[in-house]
């Protein structure tokens, strides 16, 4: 695990003077927010390839300017500093534009993982890329058939070796991963023992996904959006070199891979201006719908925007907290499970309040409709994923449980079994 705890004779900074120097920076070189900045909806293949493009270049722009990877090693190209440099870095972005699409899952969890479980050469080789900009990372965790089930990974790599030297041939199918279809690397977990329980026989690779083998396909979701994809493996190809960890022992990085994927944007790997929420960016705030549909003076509507913004007070000062945790390397590696399961409660009942706000016109269908009244009724439809995606918020639950507060663990009937002797139902493709 890397220390985030940098001690005072590494740094060449203080967060102050630093504070500073990243605030002339910025105010120079980068210009103000855009909405896809948050929300990265974009109208069609064409605009997100050119928001993608845009994101390269700020990723860039911060890597030249000394700001990429505040708390990333030396040797690998970042600063070497702490979680409380990134921190001020991120409080002096607000209102600026920012690389988001490099926030997740390509800083955190990838490049955590890489870092964490990376050797010196996969360190070395794809670290200074990320932080370049050169390289947008992917996990590849879920499957058709399992659910909310990780170690139940069936997709298959089987050890060879040719005239070129030691290597896997990947087979099998990962669901739900984001922007698959144009970033370059994955994070892949596969089977590689059948032989023994299905927690010990996983193993993890480093994938690039154009590569003849890997096929990709979209996935439009109710509200037309197709960000998400399966990726279909066959007979792929990866160098023994590109295996991180030991083999059959990939449960190890993925727990902690897990940890860091509940962490996201809270990551302090994450560069993302202190404050902004998904939620806030998709639609007109509480007060905004209010005033649209005449309820301004309401009691009513006034506790409901009232308890929307408490529920963005808490987010924050949870995250914060859970973070200072983290960095201090003083609390529970588990408890961004916490932050998981508030934060996928606390988006669905946000996305409630501005449907109840709105009432009866929040049922508009068409943009003109929602523009007159600031509802999103698809929003609404669509607020449950807020506890789908990302891990679920039953396992968070499970995770709190068990591994915060020390609950006994769930009953579970394949414990001690072999994998290849656990009861499976079919793939859904």
């Amino acid at each position: 695990m890397s220390d985030l705890a940098i001690s005072e004779d590494l740094r060449d900074i203080s967060v102050e003077d630093f504070r500073l120097r990243a605030r002339a920076w910025i105010k120079a070189n980068l210009g103000p927010i855009q909405p896809w900045d948050i929300s990265q909806d974009c109208e069609n293949d064409e605009e997100e390839l050119v928001a993608v493009a845009r994101d390269r270049a700020l990723q860039r722009k911060l890597f030249d300017g000394g700001f990429a990877g505040i708390c990333f090693p030396r040797e690998y190209g970042g600063q070497g500093l702490s979680p409380a440099h990134q921190r001020a870095f991120n409080e002096e972005l607000v209102g600026h534009e920012f690389p988001s699409r490099f926030a997740v899952p390509t800083f955190s969890p990838c490049a955590a993982v890489l870092l964490e479980f990376g050797t010196a050469e996969q360190k070395a080789a794809h670290i200074p890329a990320i932080l370049k900009g050169d390289e947008v990372w992917v996990q590849m965790l879920s499957e058709p058939g399992g659910g909310s089930d990780v170690a139940g990974a069936t997709t298959a790599a089987v050890r060879g070796q040719d005239a070129d030297g030691d290597h896997w041939i990947l087979n099998g199918s990962k669901v739900w991963t984001s922007r698959a279809w144009w970033a370059d690397w994955g994070l892949c977990l596969a089977r590689t023992n059948w032989n023994v329980p299905k927690h010990q026989g996983l193993t993890v690779f480093l994938l690039p996904l154009q590569q003849p083998g890997v096929e990709i396909h979209r996935i439009e979701r109710l509200n037309g959006e197709s960000e998400a994809c399966q990726e279909f493996m066959t007979d792929v190809r990866i160098p023994e070199s590109d295996r991180m960890g030991e083999i059959d022992a990939g449960w190890t990085v993925g727990t902690r891979w897990m940890y860091h994927e509940r962490m996201g944007s809270n990551s302090p790997y994450v560069t993302r201006p202190i404050g902004i929420s998904n939620a806030a960016a998709e639609g007109p705030t509480p007060v905004a719908i209010a005033r649209r549909v005449g309820r301004l003076d309401d009691p009513a509507a006034q506790e409901l925007i009232g308890e929307a913004r408490e529920l963005d007070i808490v987010t924050h000062a949870l995250r914060s907290r859970l973070a200072d945790a983290a960095a201090s390397g003083k609390g529970n590696t588990d408890s961004s499970a916490i932050d998981r399961l508030f934060c996928g409660i606390a988006r669905v009942r946000q996305s409630t309040i501005a449907f109840e706000l709105a009432g009866s016109s929040a049922a508009g269908w068409t943009e003109e409709e929602e523009e007159e009244t600031g509802a999103q009724g698809m929003e609404f439809l669509m607020r449950q994923v807020s506890c789908i995606g990302g891990g679920t918020t039953e396992i968070a639950r499970n995770v709190i449980s068990e591994r915060v507060l020390g609950m006994p663990r769930e009953a579970s009937g394949d414990r001690n079994v072999a994998f290849r002797d656990v009861p499976r139902g079919p793939a859904r493709g």
